[in-house]
């Protein structure tokens, strides 16, 4: 045992003298692996931990005069540290400014010179160390005094990088006016509306808060003279793309929110790839975000609904609709005040480009009041009321250049859905209860689109040759029935269109738009039906029902039909599209007709029958004025479709018959 010891060590003693450089290599070895995975572990630790910051909170946006110091909340900051500022728009571009001065609960650093009014993600930097805090939008704000003037209970000043911006519109809701050379304007507010809000002007955008665009202010009331200024952010909007969302009736009830967050996903990717090709992106609700008795029932209301849209990656402005009034209070002003206090104006106007957009509230809201548990009538009138007319009346005023294109959105539809007279001419009627007064007042315009929702269903009218409805379908489809688990699988409105929202592309004054279904493509713009396969029975769809139960709902599908005829729902129509359909190269007529759609019948009426449930007059399938026949010469022929809209986008379909009714189904 000794003599092996010995051996040993005699073998170490012959290491340390003849290979002391191998030992050397191999301690080297094991202290630069120890000291890589300590720096790996350093990696994975949170910076701030080493620079030792917390509790930071940037504001969504900072007003301050060019050059000047900055101050804001966190702790651990060190005077001299960098804070770096990149443009959001543009990660090339960005700016460096020190620490001056720091508390126990702030910092201040002094904004480096040329930073502009924009919005920028910030970073504190420390030797080789750095942390990123937010994002923040800094306003450069004016110095310019703003004296009072005699009865303007309301003054102010708009501006962009710290300088006044002319010809601006300003308005509370009442008086409008515009500013001036220096970008200053004075109200003889009565401050009935509580806030101020100007007409942001083409080619600029104002920060966001929620995804809210503020461009509006509080005001405290009474008689003393309130200053409220407004920034401006340049933008070049020239091009831009706006997305029309109608009906979201998020309430937590039939998987809302899981589905909802599938029109987000879809939505998502469809304003980053409009961002890829360098167009600027907004949205613009049509009013029923939410649903006005779940605000209580479900205790769920505008503040949650903001939770949601702010996962979408744009701006959005926004239309009040019937469900978006508190049914606690009596009157249509009452009912308001939570919307103004949440989301802002109920009527307002803005520039996007060459675009004017004017939103107002078109729902009366009558209602009796009510209190925890018991709610009042909750009915209201479909109606743009005097004081928003007179409004109105002066904001179009402000436009000289009548060809501008106008953009007007509302909740409540102008004319009704449309039907087709006995020669298969399609008729509809003013719905509004002064729908007529109010085309009165665009009247002198070349260009108006109108925007509306409610209804769940797609629909175009055209007033005259210079004023169209577009009535957009919902992003709820059927109130989030057909899409509900255990139900159809898809999200189908009660005319067949899919659930989804319209895209309105803007190009200078040129305009182009589209409905496009959630989780579809751009192509999907129609949906054909074999009729011989159509027969909608109670054992096919809804076994737990009768045949003589769900034949109301069935319409003309209750019966076997063997006619070779095809049905083609096109829920983006308009009178400018064409539809060709031929079956072995021939061409074959084409006939418009008043129908129901054979797919939310089985989706909704057959599933709702289903269940023991009798499905409302609200929901139930209506009939459609955009659906279209023709007849094959067999019931096993392919077909060729092709839909052309007023833009030339040719829309194809080669349909192989027979071909089967089933929820699944496009």
């Amino acid at each position: 045992m000794k003599r092996k010891k010995e051996k040993s060590i005699d073998r170490g003693i012959k290491l340390s003298t003849g290979g002391k450089k191998d030992l050397f290599l191999i301690l080297l070895i094991f202290a630069g692996l120890s000291l890589f995975l300590n720096s790996c572990g350093e990696k994975d630790e949170p910076e701030d931990e080493t620079l030792k910051i917390s509790g930071v909170s940037l504001p969504s946006s900072i007003d301050a005069e060019a050059e000047s110091d900055v101050t804001f909340t966190g702790k651990g900051f060190k005077v001299g540290d960098e804070i770096k500022l990149v443009l959001s728009s543009d990660a090339s571009v960005y700016y460096v400014g020190i620490v001056v001065s720091v508390t126990e609960t702030t910092v201040t650093f002094t904004l480096p010179a040329g930073v502009t009014t924009d919005t920028y993600k910030v970073t504190v930097i420390r030797g080789d160390q750095s942390l990123y805090l937010g994002t923040v939008t800094i306003n450069i704000i004016s110095g310019t005094s703003v004296p009072d003037k005699e009865g303007m209970t309301v003054k102010g000043i708009v501006y962009c990088n710290g300088e006044g911006i002319p010809g601006v519109v300003v308005s509370d809701g009442y008086l409008v006016t515009t500013t001036d050379e220096d970008g200053i304007y004075y109200l003889a507010s009565e401050k009935k509306n509580g806030y101020v809000f100007i007409s942001i002007p083409g080619n600029y955008e104002v920060s966001t808060n929620n995804n809210i665009p503020e461009f509006f202010k509080l005001l405290a009331g009474g008689t003393t003279v309130e200053r409220r200024d407004f920034s401006l952010i340049q933008a070049d909007n020239t091009n831009h793309v706006v997305l029309t969302m109608a009906d979201m009736h998020l309430a937590n009830r039939n998987d809302d929110i899981s589905q909802f967050g599938s029109f987000i996903s879809d939505a998502n990717s469809l304003i980053n790839s409009y961002l890829t090709m360098g167009a600027k992106v907004y949205a613009l609700t049509l009013g029923d975000m939410t649903w006005d008795l779940y605000w209580y029932d479900n205790n769920y209301g505008l503040t949650d609904y903001l939770i949601q849209l702010n996962k979408i990656n744009c701006p959005v402005f926004h239309t009040m609709g019937n469900h978006d009034n508190d049914p606690y209070y009596a009157g249509d002003w009452y009912a308001e005040v939570k919307y103004r206090s949440v989301i802002g104006p109920t009527y307002y106007s803005f520039n996007l480009g060459n675009i004017h957009y004017v939103v107002l509230d078109d729902i009366q809201y009558v209602n009796t009041g009510g209190s925890v548990g018991t709610v009042g009538s909750r009915n209201y009138y479909d109606i743009v009321i005097p004081d928003q007319l007179s409004w109105l009346a002066k904001d179009l005023a402000t436009i000289t250049d009548k060809s501008t294109p106008l953009v007007i959105a509302m909740h409540a539809q102008l004319n009704t859905n449309p039907s087709l007279d006995g020669s298969g001419n399609q008729t509809s009627a003013i719905a509004l209860n002064n729908g007529s007064t109010l085309l009165a007042y665009l009247q002198d315009f070349s260009n108006v689109n109108i925007l509306t929702g409610h209804t769940h269903v797609n629909y175009t009218v055209e007033n005259s040759a210079s004023v169209t409805e577009h009535n957009t379908a919902a992003v709820c489809a059927t109130w989030w029935w057909t899409g509900k688990t255990g139900y159809a699988g898809n999200n189908t409105c009660t005319d067949g269109s899919p659930g989804g929202y319209g895209i309105w592309e803007m190009s200078g004054k040129d305009i182009e738009w589209y409905y496009k279904g959630t989780g579809f493509p751009k192509s999907y713009q129609f949906r054909t039906y074999d009729l011989n396969q159509t027969h909608i029975t109670a054992a096919a769809f809804a076994p737990n029902s009768t045949d003589e139960l769900l034949a109301p709902y069935a319409g003309d599908y209750a019966s076997v039909n063997s006619s070779n005829e095809v049905l083609i729902n096109i829920w983006g129509y308009d009178p400018e599209w064409v539809i060709d359909v031929k079956e072995g190269g021939t061409s074959l007529n084409v006939t418009r007709v008043y129908a129901l759609d054979p797919l939310h019948i089985i989706s909704y009426e057959a599933l709702r029958l289903n269940v023991g449930a009798t499905p409302t007059s609200s929901f139930v399938t209506n009939k459609t004025a955009h659906m279209f026949k023709v007849t094959a010469s067999s019931p096993t022929s392919t077909l060729s479709i092709s839909v052309t809209d007023r833009f030339g986008n040719v829309y194809t379909e080669t349909m192989t018959r027979p071909k089967a009714l089933s929820t699944s189904m496009q």
